[in-house]
């Protein structure tokens, strides 16, 4: 097991995510943080992980256990509220190297209509049993450590899960009641599911809107369709919540602020320092090194430089940006980790 270059880091993340800044920045993630060196050293292949409770807590835990990362995070795809809701999953067996499931198709072909409910028994369906067992397991085996992270998409994200593509971007703007309507059923959808993490054994949630970001969506989409939604879904959700979202948001910081979240990160696309002068020095703000460009395909002089920009620039944790891409070297991931621990929060 690698060493943690922080021995309390548990505590540190608990407080910084309970708005309690100290000196050292944390490096740790909400979202999908596995490794191919990681998943290599579990014995674990990533097809089995989401089905088997000791795989997937082996897997969760494998980049704190090889690389030091302050935490462990499941589940591993976008597609685990989709398959309650009555969509087909392809996890991508075949793959030689680790390759996150898809949804086959659509569920629906439209917002308008579409009323999805969970079925009674939801929280026995599809992979839950699995993903909550192995939240207890992983609470078990290195929760003393590190913080145990849940995630759930967005709505929006979700529902470009779920209903056809080339209908629901366009009804953003032409059908946006019907939208917006779809997207505060599925915020109710996905409250239960992330109750559900945290009473399982999560220390966070953390909501990750990629399809419903302003930068994608844009700002004025983001207000009026997307934002109530997201509002709704974090209010229904215990404290301390991260909301993480991609693109170009700088535009945006202010309608994310008011989402409702405890912490937001952002992605490499941000400017950092434009969105700490935005917000003023009392949001918790993550991020935001580049997952491909800096941490898998650069080199560890790289991701330091990274590191210490983004602390600089007003970062509270260092958070990848999105998913780490799972080719990522080890040394790269040690690089950050270790970057990350002899850093200091500017006075």
């Amino acid at each position: 097991m690698a060493e943690s270059p922080i021995a309390n880091s548990r505590a540190d993340v608990l407080a910084l995510l309970a708005r309690k800044r100290s000196r050292r920045i944390p490096c740790f993630s909400g979202l999908i943080s596995l490794t191919t060196p990681g998943l290599e050293a579990a014995g674990v292949r990533l097809p089995d992980a989401h089905h088997d409770v000791q795989q997937m807590a082996a897997a969760a835990a494998s980049t704190y256990r090889l690389c030091g990362f302050e935490s462990a995070v499941v589940p591993f795809d976008l597609c685990v509220e989709a398959e309650l809701l009555g969509g087909e999953v392809d996890f991508r067996a075949d793959e030689i190297r680790p390759a996150f499931p898809r949804m086959q198709e659509a569920v629906a072909e439209a917002a308008a209509g579409y009323a999805p409910r969970l079925p009674a028994d939801w929280a026995q369906r599809g992979r839950l049993p699995v993903i909550t067992a192995a939240l207890a397991l992983l609470k078990d085996q290195v929760g003393g450590e590190v913080v145990i992270g849940a995630w759930v998409p967005g709505p929006m994200t979700l529902a470009m899960q779920i209903v056809d593509i080339n209908t629901l971007v366009p009804d953003v703007a032409a059908e946006p009641e019907a939208v917006r309507a779809l997207l505060e059923r599925l915020a109710d959808i996905l409250a239960e599911v992330a109750g559900l993490y945290r009473a399982s054994g999560a220390d966070f949630v953390t909501v990750h809107e990629m399809g419903g970001s302003p930068g994608y969506v844009g700002p004025r989409s983001f207000e009026r369709v997307v934002l109530p939604p997201l509002q709704r879904l974090l209010r229904a959700l215990p404290a301390p919540r991260v909301l993480s979202v991609c693109g170009r948001t700088n535009r945006a910081m202010a309608l994310l602020a008011s989402a409702g979240a405890d912490a937001l990160s952002v992605d490499q696309t941000n400017d950092l320092a434009a969105s700490r002068a935005v917000l003023g020095v009392d949001p918790l703000l993550f991020g935001n090194l580049d997952p491909v460009a800096t941490l898998a395909e650069g080199d560890a002089a790289g991701v330091r430089a990274a590191v210490a920009a983004a602390v600089a620039a007003g970062a509270d944790a260092i958070w990848p940006g999105c998913d780490l891409w799972p080719p990522v070297p080890v040394e790269n991931m040690k690089a950050m980790v270790e970057a990350a621990a002899h850093g200091r929060r500017p006075d």
